[in-house]
């Protein structure tokens, strides 16, 4: 690893090519590592987020209907971050819902085609981040693209969780070439995307919507880890991108409640 792929500034490019498809300069590709990701994904995932935030805000407030700018934005998001974390819902369901035995599972969660529950899987993962987000734009687009990217740094982060807190289900793919995350760097990255996503909130979400928000996000994110553990016995890339959308609906769903409500 040379000198410049060692420093910050290699880790967030890594990031950047793991998590997106965003531009990332026309340096040698090198393997992902997760644990040297893991404190700079808070920033990459603001840098990931900010487009498709940006374009609900604009595309709500110049005159589109909350519901075709949020369904907009959400499209743009999906293309900027290549559907990983869609594709890893539908993997993840069709996996873990469609096989009797941890091997049965690890086979299906492997194949790339999808069965009835992942369509189904993509469909309300779609859904629902749509109707959250235009429900919010109705009322104030600005807070709406707001809490989005807050809610897209804490997921992110915290989905690495999987990647901590349990091994590899499997010798191959993804997760298993890319390292585990220590305890330090797992930390350090949920600790300053919880910062990040709170200081971006604040000027339009209050504490009665922010605690209640990370809480369910913690209960939903050990409640997966579980899950995965007893059904698989470990983690694998699909595992921990299905975790990043369901922490990201979780977040926008409380905040929604607690805004619109």
């Amino acid at each position: 690893m040379s000198a410049q792929q060692d420093r910050p500034a290699g880790a967030f490019i890594m990031a950047l090519r793991l998590f997106s498809r965003l531009p990332s300069g026309s340096s040698a590709h090198g393997a992902p590592d997760l644990d040297r990701i893991a404190p700079v994904a808070p920033l990459a995932s603001l840098v990931i987020g900010a487009g498709p935030a940006m374009l609900l805000v604009l595309a709500a407030m110049g005159g589109f209907t909350p519901l075709f700018a949020a369904l907009l934005a959400v499209a743009a998001a999906a293309i900027v971050g290549g559907a990983m974390s869609e594709d890893a819902v539908a993997d993840a369901a069709d996996g873990l819902f469609g096989g009797t035995t941890p091997e049965r599972r690890l086979e299906i969660l492997k194949d790339s085609r999808h069965g009835t529950y992942g369509v189904l899987a993509i469909v309300l993962v779609i859904g629902l981040k749509t109707i959250a987000l235009a429900s919010m734009a109705a009322r104030d687009p600005i807070a709406a693209g707001c809490v989005w990217i807050g809610a897209t740094i804490v997921a992110r982060s915290g989905s690495l969780l999987l990647s901590f807190a349990l091994p590899s289900a499997r010798s191959n793919g993804l997760s298993a070439s890319s390292g585990g995350v220590s305890r330090n760097s797992f930390i350090v990255g949920l600790v300053v995307a919880t910062g990040l996503a709170v200081a971006i909130w604040v000027p339009f979400v209050g504490p009665s919507a922010m605690v209640p928000a990370l809480v369910l996000a913690v209960l939903v994110a050990v409640g997966w880890m579980q899950l995965c553990r007893k059904l698989v016995g470990g983690q694998t890339g699909d595992l921990i991108g299905a975790l990043q959308a369901l922490l990201e609906i979780t977040i926008l769903a409380t905040i929604m409640r607690m805004l619109t409500g």
